[in-house]
């Protein structure tokens, strides 16, 4: 109880969890740029236009195409200031943390999130350059996931939220899930780049049919919701659920979120892929990503400190 209005873990928590939010939201914002066909408002890198880092009245991109990506680059400042703010806290509290090799990957993990941005910046402006290749839009996104992962574990470690053994069959399916979920959202990658929604009407697509890389990506889908609830029975039948059972409560949240997850996939694809709904599919790769990610920190599957 202490600890709940201890000024000390209140700041942590808010410093990270505005950390997670953010890298989380930046990918949003990054779609919203695409699917607003806003791509290459800002035609130049780092300057909006050749003479201008802001954009300019009657640009010839249109108005507000250049001010939504400009937008979306003006966050990323917003998101660096967020970094410093974890960075400074790590080095401020990790005296807390008694163990070398908790510091160590402490350490690591703010390191990851500077060097991350600067890593998106550069992508950012290829991305541009190269006039939205669909491969540097797909890096640019899985760039982005990674650091998500990374910052994610960065707050659980700085709140030091709970984690516990599971059995090794347990470990084993987690572990496949994980890889699982990289497979569909690189597929999804694949399925935005082949279709109209790739940043700009006159952006260069992938050569595949879209309607087949969509059904793979979908089979994919379906593939990861049966694995995770079969992840749930097994951990009911095998797990200690009275000392773990926080582990359980997050399969299953993982579980529902890819439930919703595929049946807004279901629902945009056969209204023909409506903004709105293409943009909640986005966030929802954000929080199926965000869910795996913790299911797999919280049963000691991506460390084994504690």
């Amino acid at each position: 109880m202490r600890d709940r209005h201890n000024p000390s873990l209140r700041l942590k928590s808010f410093i990270y969890t505005a950390l997670v939010a953010l890298q989380a939201g930046i990918v949003v914002t990054g779609g919203a740029v695409r699917l607003t066909g806003s791509g290459l408002g800002c035609p130049t890198w780092p300057r909006c236009t050749p003479g201008s880092y802001t954009p300019v009245p009657h640009q010839a991109q249109g108005t507000l195409h250049s001010w939504i990506e400009f937008g979306n680059r003006l966050l990323t400042f917003v998101l660096i200031i967020s970094i410093l703010a974890a960075v400074i806290g790590v080095m401020r509290w990790r005296v807390q943390y008694h163990e070398g090799r908790e510091r160590r990957a402490l350490n690591w993990l703010a390191a990851g999130q500077l060097l991350g941005v600067i890593a998106q910046i550069v992508l950012g402006g290829f991305t541009v350059l190269t006039h939205l290749n669909p491969a540097a839009v797909g890096a640019h996104f899985l760039l982005s996931i990674v650091i998500l992962a990374a910052s994610l574990s960065l707050r659980q470690r700085m709140l030091r939220k709970p984690q516990a053994d599971v059995s090794g069959t347990s470990r084993i399916l987690i572990r496949i899930l994980l890889g699982l979920t990289v497979i569909v959202l690189t597929i999804g990658t694949v399925v935005t780049g082949s279709g109209p929604h790739a940043g700009d009407a006159k952006a260069p697509r992938y050569h595949f049919d879209p309607q087949a890389v969509s059904w793979l990506h979908a089979d994919a889908v379906i593939a990861l919701i049966a694995l995770t609830f079969a992840l749930i029975l097994l951990m009911r039948a095998t797990e200690d659920m009275a000392h773990r059972s926080f582990i359980l409560r997050r399969a299953m949240l993982f579980f529902f979120i890819c439930l919703a997850q595929g049946l807004i996939g279901y629902i945009q694809y056969f209204t023909g892929l409506p903004e709105a709904l293409v943009a909640a599919h986005l966030l929802g790769a954000d929080l199926v990503w965000l869910g795996i990610w913790n299911l797999a920190y919280s049963g000691r599957v991506l460390t084994r400190s504690s």
